[in-house]
């Protein structure tokens, strides 16, 4: 377990700013996540101080270069959970590692991904979950669906392995990216691996059958959604956050209903510019700062 001051999930504008304001005081910083996806030749021409187009992709990376120089570390695997730890400090486990932190930075954006099922409202809070911590329980000993291609598919569905022993995970037609690593702990839990797609849900007044697209039903009492990679409203889930749609509730100073997490960039859904993203994340850094100095205290 590495145990850092702040760790900041997301190394878009608002967390690259939050962990260039943090490590420039002194404070442990660590950012985690993925590099954000820009697609083509992405042309920014409303960003202060740049009196020419600058591309997306070279903007982010002197916003690296400036955490860094002053002493961040940034490291680029995905981030599969993150818990409440002990004495109010927070553990985020990677692909690679894991982390205790005192205070933390949510940065990480939105999901958009959204699983094609025709009747996925209708049993939405009936047997469909986006969180295994908060909804496992409840599953006990029932058969249950892990939705997802990935190695955050795979996180989910071992640890829905302390709840029940019936766990498949389903890639929604997608071809699985699963680790080596993964795969070999999945095979050793007796997790089987379905490549094809939910296409119905049926069940009375709850989830009860999925429907394949290759005609298959499985009989299903859970189906826990974990497509893609983990996002912001995915922690929030874990964390207790409260949340508006997919979005983190963030006062104006960033701060979340959980003492010691802050929010910030287009994961609080706001005005989704970088701009706002940039000062967001200053904000959000000076408030850590200002709780970890109190929690020392």
């Amino acid at each position: 377990m590495n145990n850092v001051d702040l760790l900041i999930v997301g190394q878009g504008p608002a967390g690259l700013t939050a962990a260039t304001y943090a490590a420039r005081t002194g404070i442990s910083t660590t950012v985690v996540g993925l590099l954000p996806k820009i697609d083509g030749e992405y042309g920014i021409d409303n960003y202060f101080g740049f009196d020419e187009t600058i591309q997306g992709s070279e903007l982010m990376a002197r916003g690296r270069q400036q955490a860094m120089r002053f002493g961040a570390e940034l490291i680029t695997e995905r981030v599969l959970s993150i818990h409440h730890g002990d004495d109010g400090s927070f553990e985020v486990l990677t692909e690679h590692s894991a982390y205790e932190t005192r205070a933390l930075i949510l940065a990480a954006g939105v999901s958009r991904i959204r699983p094609g099922i025709d009747n996925f409202e209708a049993y939405d809070g009936k047997g469909i979950s986006y969180c295994v911590s908060c909804d496992g329980f409840f599953y006990r000993g029932k058969p249950v669906l892990v939705l997802g291609e990935g190695n955050y598919a795979a996180n989910q569905a071992l640890e829905l392995k302390n709840y029940t022993s019936d766990v498949t995970i389903c890639s929604q037609g997608k071809a699985f990216s699963i680790s080596e690593s993964f795969l070999a702990k999945l095979e050793e839990a007796n997790i089987p691996l379905l490549e094809d797609k939910v296409v119905h849900l049926s069940g009375t007044p709850a989830l009860e059958n999925v429907q394949l697209k290759s005609g298959k039903t499985l009989a299903k009492d859970g189906l826990f959604i974990a497509m893609g990679e983990a996002s912001a409203s995915d922690f929030a889930w874990t964390l207790g956050l409260e949340r508006n749609g997919p979005h983190i509730k963030a006062d104006a100073m960033q701060h979340t209903n959980v003492q010691g997490v802050f929010a910030a960039g287009d994961c609080v859904g706001r005005f989704a510019q970088i701009a706002v993203a940039v000062g967001e994340g200053a904000v959000a850094a000076r408030e850590a700062m200002s709780y970890l100095k109190k929690d020392k205290s």
